[in-house]
């Protein structure tokens, strides 16, 4: 702490039940932020594709390069907070801006802003987009900027005879990160479902983004009050900064001294030896060989990642109807914190003491392969169920051709011939199923033809009614509605005009446009001069219907009505995606937390914020790669892709796996204490090691005692909770 280490009296805190009362204002400020970041996160890549209407791969490159940067900024954060401001100064002024990005968020989600019309669409796309981008700038700046401070300013309340209790606040604060980011998944996809507006009303992502920017405001908020409460450090300088340095020196000093006539030295970081001490060199070589093996690690994160992205949008052409409740398709993100809470035990408490029991040596290196191997058949299975999805999708019309399907209102049987193609349709009656055909065809019917043109990639619909050849065509869906919502429309066959909620006026013989439902029952009420009553039908998810009204229709029952099926609803259900959930997940626990041990276990006690910047460096550069890859591939189907990023990961991980073999594991403790037996005996070098080994020995009981109480734990947070941790030891 800052007043013991300056000799000063140290300031009392305030405990509960043996606790600093401060711990508990950060413990909230956690959870809140948490639940901000994964609320706004779980409803993103979908308000990128229905709101601002971008297509699947900008949705998709925009959505990972915003995490790649949420997990670039904490190396910034975590310089400023040592070097100069403080943690707490830090923490507060990113969380302002963090705040600020999320409230931008949320007005860049209102429609009505720029909607002139009132028809529900933006008329200014380009505002939105831009007060998009300024918000998610901001956010990644907050939210990465704090991420490595966090976690390290509830260590610092506590005094050197509190380890267990810090012990304690690491699993509770690893707890609230799980709470948060649970709870937001499953709140934020229900409020985006819903629908508000001033003018018109839409999708409500001005909700779904406003709840979480209010959850920042409150974690600032909480986070200030206990400002009088909390013991700062002073800023020490960053570790980061003099590992570059040391590493610039050596590379810069090895160019200089290039001659064949200089003799070669061992390691080519001996070459910043006439500058920085032989202690420092020998902590930076064992830094460089864990982060040699993080070199393959990105492609995991690479996998890992699109769980928020294709998996989401993979979800959106699915059956999310569980019976007892309907989950969205940005709820299913949950599954994996779920299974998390149930994997960690279990990894922990039975599989690794059965098969240590086995006599197997399982080493943390061949865990982290395991971990890769079965992220890339979770990816395997999402390919599986690709492939079952595409053969449930209706067949579109093609870029050189349309598609057209015919409706009888002539109240009797007639014979049809539509380019070629004969078949008969009873009255108000269609043929089931489009017909696809290439530019100009002709209908007949009674040796009397009609005319019409097909505009390549489009499908029509052609009424044959008693003005026939002189029908009218109207144009159709080429695509499944977005978000899994439904569209209906009403074909009126009578002699008179039909009302229909939310569709209007419906002239005789005419068709009216789509209208938009939610899976469940869809109700339209149907008014004639004869009276009034109301229609149901039952939808799915993603499909269309017309409603033919027939002349054999009464009002009394709303009876005769005839739905014709346009575009099936999805099929396959959304429980299919579960097991790659399930690999996905166990290969997190497996990876993940084994990596940071190990990592944690082979690096100097002094250097552990240079791994946890290695650590997150490796998260952005596999976004990163999301990215290169798509863009690269240019697959036209998604189940190739899903099939290409397990290749590669395979790949990379039998790489990893000879990595693993030739790598030699090293003791730290041992390395720094022999280099610092080698320095010289002056009265400066006798402080310093005294000094080292006084820190050693601290360090070393603090990470026995956390290790001990936070082995299940570390585990239960998402993949940057671990990370987090890496700040605090």
């Amino acid at each position: 702490m800052e007043d013991r280490e300056n000799g000063k009296k140290p300031k009392k805190s305030v405990t509960v039940c043996g606790y600093p009362l401060s711990i508990f204002f950060i413990v909230v400020n956690e959870f809140c932020e948490r639940f901000s970041y994964y609320g706004m996160k779980a409803v993103l890549v979908l308000y990128f594709r229905y709101f601002l209407r971008w297509d699947d791969d900008l949705a998709i490159t925009i959505y990972h390069t915003f995490v790649a940067l949420c997990y670039l900024t904490p190396i910034l954060g975590a310089i400023v907070a040592d070097s100069w401001l403080g943690k707490f100064k830090t923490i507060v002024y990113l969380s302002i801006v963090y705040t600020l990005g999320q409230v931008v968020m949320a007005i860049s989600a209102i429609h009505d802003i720029t909607d002139a019309n009132k028809d529900g669409t933006p008329d200014n796309m380009t505002f939105h987009v831009a007060l998009s981008m300024v918000g998610l700038i901001l956010i990644a700046l907050g939210t990465g900027g704090i991420k490595p401070c966090v976690a390290a300013f509830g260590g610092d309340q506590f005094n050197e005879h509190q380890e267990k209790q810090r012990s304690t606040f690491f699993s509770i604060f690893y707890l609230s990160i799980n709470a948060g980011s649970l709870l937001s998944t499953i709140i934020t996809p229900i409020l985006r479902a819903q629908e508000c507006g001033i003018y018109s009303q839409q999708k409500c992502y001005p909700l779904a983004f406003g709840v979480p920017a209010a959850l920042m405001v409150v974690a600032l908020i909480v986070f200030i009050v206990g400002s009088r409460m909390y013991t700062k450090v002073a800023p020490k300088g960053n570790i980061m900064l003099e590992v570059c340095k040391c590493i610039w020196y050596a590379v810069k000093n090895r160019f200089r001294n290039r001659s064949s006539s200089i003799p070669k030295r061992e390691h080519w970081m001996d070459w910043a030896d006439e500058k920085y001490e032989k202690l420092l060199i020998a902590q930076i070589k064992m830094v460089l060989k864990v982060l040699f093996l993080y070199i393959p690690l990105p492609m995991f994160w690479t996998l890992f990642d699109q769980q928020g992205s294709r998996w989401t949008l993979q979800a959106t052409t699915m059956d999310g109807d569980f019976g007892l409740l309907v989950i969205q398709p940005d709820q299913m993100q949950t599954v994996n914190p779920i299974l998390i809470l149930g994997f960690v035990p279990i990894v922990d408490s039975v599989i690794y003491p059965l098969i240590a029991k086995c006599g197997l040596n399982f080493t943390p290196l061949k865990r982290m392969t395991v971990g890769m191997f079965m992220a890339a058949l979770a990816f395997i299975a999402a390919a599986l169920v690709q492939l079952q999805i595409d053969e449930t999708l209706p067949v579109f019309p093609a870029s050189n051709g349309g598609q057209i399907k015919v409706f009888n209102l002539v109240g009797a049987t007639v014979d049809v011939s539509v380019g070629g193609q004969n078949f008969t349709l009873d009255p108000f009656m269609s043929n089931s199923k489009y017909l696809s055909f290439e530019g100009k065809i002709n209908i007949d019917i009674n040796k009397t033809s009609m005319p019409l043109v097909l505009t390549n990639g489009t499908r029509r619909s052609v009424v044959i009614d008693q003005t026939f050849p002189n029908s009218t065509s109207y144009e159709d869906m080429t695509a499944k509605p977005e978000q899994g919502e439904n569209a209906i429309r009403f074909l009126n066959g009578l002699g008179e005009n039909v009302n229909v909620t939310s569709l209007g006026n419906i002239p005789s013989m005419k068709m009216s446009k789509y209208a938009l439902v939610q899976q469940g029952s869809a109700q339209f009420d149907i008014q004639t001069v004869n009276g009034k009553c109301t229609y149901s039908i039952a939808v799915g998810f993603g499909s269309a219907y017309t409603v033919i009204i027939p002349d054999t229709f009464t009002i009394a029952d709303c009876g005769g009505l005839r739905p014709e099926e346009d575009i099936g609803p999805n099929v396959v259900h959304m429980a299919w995606q579960i097991p790659q959930y399930f690999l996905m997940t166990m290969g997190e626990v497996v990876f993940s937390v084994t990596g940071l041990e190990f990592s944690y276990s082979q690096a100097p006690s002094n250097m552990k914020s240079v791994l946890q910047a290695g650590w997150l460096f490796t998260v952005a550069v596999g976004n990163i790669i999301v990215l290169i890859v798509a863009e690269v591939a240019q697959l036209p189907d998604q189940w190739a892709e899903y099939v290409l990023f397990a290749a590669l990961l395979i790949f990379v991980c039998v790489v990893f796996s000879i990595m693993a073999y030739f790598y030699t594991y090293t003791d730290p403790a041992e390395v720094e204490a022999r280099f610092a037996e080698l320095e010289p005996e002056g009265k400066d070098n006798d402080r310093k090691r005294r000094s080292l080994e006084l820190h050693d020995r601290k360090e070393s009981l603090e990470e026995e005692n956390q290790r001990k109480s936070r082995s299940s734990s570390e585990a239960s947070s998402h993949h940057e909770a671990p990370a987090d941790k890496a700040t605090n030891m």
